[in-house]
């Protein structure tokens, strides 16, 4: 089928589709046309990675557009969402408008109501509805992308509660779902009344096997000799070989520091395939990623890429992420080695994925154990795009006979796990049905289960009566705590439900934020039927796992008893003086939170943290005795500390070598304390607390990274934690400085003129020019001096606190 044969489009899309080299659809995107997704109706595609999903999802849309609908594109991290943002805006020529929304959960996004393709993350389009965005209503077309996650413990219930709600909204939304690797298509198209588009068609040809001694043996009986050197390696000699064909490769590990290190490794092997011009370009590319943050890790990773290798992993910043993977794409980088988080569903093609590690660590399993086939599928799945490569191949490591066939027979032959639905575990049905009931899905018992018969779950159990009982047990704990009152079968969400709903956030944690604020010295509600977080929660893998402020997760999740929330009227008297610490800790305990791991020697070191400073903690310190409970505590300890040293200034270099993180990690526990403590200062404020200042102030300094002295100063737009101080040290100290001091001292503190006269224009300094002004010779060296000082591993103040 050729797409000027294609009908239900704006004028001149299948004209722009053949400019773009479309001549003929793709076998799956013409079954998809043939089953109705021009025509409005539901369909699943199950087609591998490249062989056209997207442009399916387009076609869904842009028929939508074309009938005077709106559509909406759920995607699973945000990085993919502003990848995709630009993919659909070729389409403005055609009057089509997109727009992006992935932050924010308490807004209702009401400016999206003017776009006719919106881009958004499910956990934002989950708080879209519950702030009861009206656009939402008006829907005609839904696509998710990725759509096997609803396997995923954590982030797939979302998912799941979130294409359930938006059905029941309008019952006749299109909805387009999309995966390349689902096991159980037919049970997933039956849930969502879809066609079913079913097929492993690929464009390019995908060679799959396994390397043992000195050559690839692939699932169709052929040989590639690659040989391998007496005591050598088989990555470094997949990876030379593919370069002397000129592809590129990824190599896929268990670990960040196996990453890191495979990729100083490989560094050997690219370096000597690189021409001049790309030495220079990964020059200034490597000089970039050092600017993204003063740590070794952006320091690791510039060596790695001045030689045309890299690593990717969740402890990187955003930043780098985005440079590696574009210049991968470009192929200027040779080689990535990464964690699956860039198997998410990120572009990011090449000519041979090595799949060199397919155990990871299990906690709960006691050791090493085999990846999904899904996941290692996924991985797979990048091999090989059109217009780029001839052909693909995926290739898994065996060092002996044995482990070959079982490689062949997990991987290479075996089928990808069936999706199912992770909605009955009671964390996840905490959340969503406080949801439901305050957005006013259901009014009653039975409407919520009514409700639920329209998610997965419903269609993959056996009978109701586990969904039943789990829905009782949670709507018991939502009314103890005060989020729901029940009046026989009806059940309406209290003012602090709806709020807690509203804000995003698990009941658990505004139970526990709540009681922290309080002062309560007893819960009436702790513990019981629910356990501990990590019983509750699970363990977060990197492989994309969840995401808060950070998409990107890989620390497994601790545990914390709930403490009661908002059921009780009587409470001690609330501390005058809240440090900031106790509530840093007070939100890394709660199960929204992900909190650092205690390492070996690390419980040692966090009592005598505590025996020093328990009094500032809100809460009861667990016994010693409740092993679980305890380190739990220390856990949120170490996690509360990390975030006073950030709030202190502590250099981020010195940060990430002190608790054995990335620069990411940081970013990413920031991220979700300012997001903890915008919710506890409304909650304070909610319950007329007078500690709401402590609890923003607290939020304001994890939020600019400060100490106190410096939160008028790091307001201003352009400034930042750095740059606050350095004006500091120049004497100025406020707002009302920066508008009246001598220009030659903020040019000494600022370093450039330009970078001056964006600050002084953002803090409304009548003439911000610095046309004529010359750096103030005495403040220059005093603030080279701080920073020499700083440079020098001088502790900061952050570091006595």
């Amino acid at each position: 089928m050729k797409p000027t044969e294609l009908s239900g489009l704006p004028a001149g899309v299948p004209e722009h589709l053949e400019g773009e080299g479309i001549e003929e659809l793709y076998p799956p995107q013409e079954e998809a046309v043939q089953r109705g997704v021009t025509d409005g109706e539901n369909v699943v595609a199950a087609v591998p990675t490249a062989s056209g999903k997207t442009l399916i999802a387009e076609l869904a849309m842009l028929s939508a557009v074309q009938r005077g609908g709106t559509a909406l594109y759920i995607v699973p991290l945000r990085a993919l969402a502003s990848e995709k943002k630009a993919e659909f805006e070729r389409w403005a020529e055609y009057g089509v408008t997109v727009g992006v929304s992935t932050g924010n959960y308490e807004s209702d996004g009401e400016w999206l109501g003017s776009r006719d393709i919106v881009v958004a993350t499910s956990e934002k389009v989950d708080s879209l509805v519950r702030n009861g965005a009206p656009w939402v209503d008006d829907l005609s077309c839904i696509v998710s992308d990725e759509v096997h996650l609803v396997d995923d413990r954590n982030r797939g219930p979302t998912l799941e509660v979130t294409l359930a709600k938006l059905r029941r909204i309008n019952p006749n939304l299109q909805t387009v779902a999309l995966s390349a690797t689902v096991g159980n298509a037919p049970e997933i198209a039956d849930w969502l009344d879809a066609e079913l588009v079913d097929s492993t068609w690929r464009p390019i040809e995908l060679k799959t096997g396994v390397h043992y001694g000195n050559a690839i043996n692939f699932a169709d009986g052929s040989q590639r000799e690659v040989p391998v050197d007496s005591g050598g390696k088989q990555t470094p000699a997949l990876v030379d070989d593919t370069l002397e064909e000129g592809g590129s490769s990824l190599v896929f590990v268990n670990s960040r520091r196996n990453a890191e290190s495979a990729a100083s490794r490989l560094g050997e092997v690219t370096k000597s395939h690189l021409r001049d011009d790309e030495r220079g370009e990964l020059r200034e590319l490597a000089t970039a990623l050092r600017d993204v943050s003063d740590t070794a890790t952006s320091d690791d990773l510039a060596d790695a890429v001045q030689q045309g290798a890299a690593f990717h992993h969740a402890g990187l910043a955003s930043a780098h992420r985005n440079l590696v993977e574009d210049a991968f794409r470009d192929r200027l980088i040779k080689v990535i080695a990464a964690t699956p988080t860039l198997a998410a569903g990120v572009n990011t093609p090449s000519r041979r994925v090595i799949v060199r590690d397919w155990r990871r660590y299990d906690p709960e399993f006691g050791g090493m154990k085999p990846l999904d086939t899904l996941e290692i599928h996924q991985m797979m799945g990048r091999a090989g795009r059109p217009g780029l490569d001839p052909y693909g191949e995926a290739v898994l490591l065996a060092s002996n006979n044995d482990t070959m066939d079982e490689l062949f027979e997990r991987y290479v032959w075996g089928e990808p796990e069936p999706v199912r639905s992770k909605l009955a575990a009671e964390p996840a049905l905490r959340t969503h049905l406080l949801a439901t009931v305050a957005s006013g899905f259901a009014n009653g018992r039975d409407d919520l289960l009514n409700f639920l018969d329209n998610t997965l779950y419903a269609i993959q159990s056996a009978g109701d009566a586990q969904l039943e009982s789990v829905t009782d047990t949670v709507l018991d704990y939502l009314e103890v705590n005060g989020f729901i009152e029940r009046d026989g079968d009806s059940i309406t969400a209290t003012e602090i439900g709806h709020t807690v709903s509203r804000l995003y956030l698990d009941p658990m944690s505004a139970a526990e934020i709540i009681d922290g604020l309080r002062g309560t010295e007893e819960g009436a509600s702790r513990g019981g039927e629910y356990g501990s977080r990590s019983q509750l929660e699970g363990d977060a893998e990197e492989s994309g796992g969840f995401v808060t402020g950070n998409e990107l997760l890989d620390e497994s999740d601790r545990n914390s008893d709930e403490e009661s929330a908002a059921d009780g009227d009587e409470s001690t008297d609330e501390a005058d003086d809240i440090s900031a610490l106790g509530l840093y800790h007070l939100v890394s305990r709660t199960p929204d939170m992900y909190q650092l791991y205690l390492k070996s020697g690390d419980r040692e070191e966090y009592e005598e943290v505590l025996f020093e400073r328990e009094t500032e903690l809100l809460g009861r310190t667990p016994s010693e005795y409740d092993d679980v409970a305890f380190e739990e505590w220390l856990a949120a300890l170490k996690t509360a500390r990390m975030l006073e040293d950030w709030a202190s200034e502590v250099d981020e270099d010195r940060m990430t070598e002190r608790y054995g993180i990335g620069p990411g990690d940081i970013r990413g526990k920031v991220d979700t304390a300012e997001w903890l403590l915008n919710a506890a200062e409304r909650l304070a404020g909610e319950l007329d607390r007078s500690n709401v200042v402590a609890v923003r102030e607290a939020k304001k300094r994890v939020e600019d990274g400060v100490r106190e002295e410096l939160l008028d100063l790091a307001g201003v737009r352009g400034v930042g934690r750095k740059r606050a101080r350095r004006l500091f040290e120049a004497g100025i100290e406020t707002r009302a400085d920066l508008r009246e001091v001598d220009k030659s001292v903020v040019l000494s503190a600022l370093r450039g003129k330009k970078t001056a006269e964006t600050v002084l224009e953002n803090v409304g300094r009548e003439d911000p020019s610095m046309d004529g002004v010359s750096a103030d010779a005495e403040t220059s060296r005093a603030v080279r001096e701080a920073d020499a000082d700083e440079t020098d591993g001088q502790a900061s103040l952050g570091d006595f606190n």
